[in-house]
Parts: C-alpha cells; sequence; structure tokens
C-alpha cells in the first residue's frame, strides 16, 4: 500500500484495486453505518496471534446524515461472509495493488498486482470431504512458523475464511490459511486435492508471499 490515504467514498475490490484499513483505535462494529445500529462486535489494533497490526478489506463505505464516514470490513470470525460497519476515522485506509486468485479446479494461486498476474502457484488445495471454501476474503494475519521444518513450513498466512465442514483443525478454529510445506505436508504432492481445507504452497514460494503482501489483501477462491 502506497500514498497518502485518499478520503472516501471506498469502493468495492476490483481485480485491480482494493482498500486495506489499518485500524488504530479500537471501535465498535455495527450493523449498519449508525451508531444507533446493532451492536457486532469490537475490533482492536493488534491480531490475536501473532500481535500485528490488524489490516481489514474495505467492502464499501457511506457517509451518515450526521456527515461521518464508515467503511463496511472483511472480519475474520464465522460466517465466512462476516462483515460490519465501523466508523472510518478509527482506521488509517490505503489503496492496496495486490489481488490473490485461487482456483479450486486447476489448484492453482495467482498473484496479481494491478490487476496483472506477476506469480502463479501450483498448490495443495482441500479434499472432496473438507473443501477449500469459496468466497471472497482476505489475509487476516501472518505468522513466522516457530518450527520451519514443521508441517505448516516457513510461514502461514490465516485468512478470514473458515473450514465449512470441521470446527476445529490444528489446535485453531478451523481458520484457512495458505501456508508453507515441509515434514509430513511433502507427502502430498502441489496440484492435489488433500488438505483439511488450507492451501500449501512450496515453501520458497510462501517465503515471498509473506514479504509482498499485506493483512486485509483480498483473496478470491473459486
Amino acid at each position: 500500500m502506497t500514498g497518502a490515504p485518499p478520503p472516501p467514498p471506498y469502493p468495492a475490490p476490483t481485480a485491480a484495486l482494493a482498500y486495506v484499513a489499518h485500524v488504530v483505535s479500537p471501535a465498535v462494529l455495527r450493523a449498519a453505518p449508525s451508531e444507533r445500529a446493532a451492536r457486532r462486535g469490537a475490533v482492536g489494533t493488534t491480531t490475536a496471534w501473532g500481535h500485528a497490526p490488524v489490516r481489514l478489506l474495505v467492502l464499501a463505505s457511506r457517509v451518515d446524515a450526521r456527515g461521518t464516514p464508515w467503511i463496511r470490513v472483511r472480519l475474520a470470525g464465522r460466517p465466512n461472509d462476516a462483515a460490519a460497519w465501523m466508523p472510518a476515522g478509527r482506521a488509517r485506509v490505503a489503496p492496496t495493488v495486490w489481488r490473490l486468485t485461487i482456483d479450486r479446479a486447476t489448484r492453482t494461486l495467482r498473484v496479481l498486482r494491478r490487476g496483472k498476474v506477476v506469480r502463479r502457484f501450483s498448490v495443495v488445495v482441500g479434499a472432496p470431504g473438507t473443501p477449500t471454501p469459496a468466497g471472497l476474503f482476505a489475509i487476516s494475519e501472518a505468522d513466522r512458523q516457530p518450527d520451519p521444518g514443521g508441517f505448516l513450513g516457513t510461514w502461514a498466512l490465516h485468512l478470514t475464511a473458515h473450514s465449512t465442514t470441521l470446527e476445529n483443525y490444528g489446535g485453531g478454529p478451523g481458520r484457512v490459511a495458505i501456508h508453507g510445506r515441509a515434514g509430513a505436508s511433502l507427502l502430498d504432492p502441489l496440484g492435489t486435492a488433500r488438505s483439511h481445507g488450507c492451501v500449501r504452497i512450496d515453501d520458497r514460494q510462501v517465503r515471498w508471499l509473506a514479504t509482498h503482501v499485506r493483512g486485509g489483501t483480498p483473496v478470491r477462491i473459486t
């Protein structure tokens, strides 16, 4: 993300451009863009696992009757289309030109910059009984793994997506991630459908992703 924060409105993500809200002050989440709307939880400034800055994908924006700008953001909880409104003033909103797309049929991850494909990776996707969910998600946080030789490899890029068949795996709440491959995960070749729902890529490639994309980057899975 580069440049000074633009003023609202912030349109919905496209193939070439999206907006990301870096939360700088805790905020109450609402069902609609109004202080009178039902509360839908709250958001802080650091992520739960890696204690990194919270960055949320912006889905829409609106200015209320009092002239207060609001943003609708993708949330990291269930259901997979979870979203809520928060005051735009609680975040620094900036554009991102990055986008990831994952095709479950071809088992391919594409990295787009300004709408153009700059990387293409073969991946392992969810097995038929534990499929990788489809939809528009975002990177929630990127966590360097304490054991680079472990199942997840060197990095796990946690998504806002969750398994639609499993409530829990790997000690987490069924959260889907794009992660590397090491140890036992190397037994499943790239280009296959054998995971619990996560997207596995080559360890060299996940390191590249971790240095180029940040929280809030849109991820479209089809």
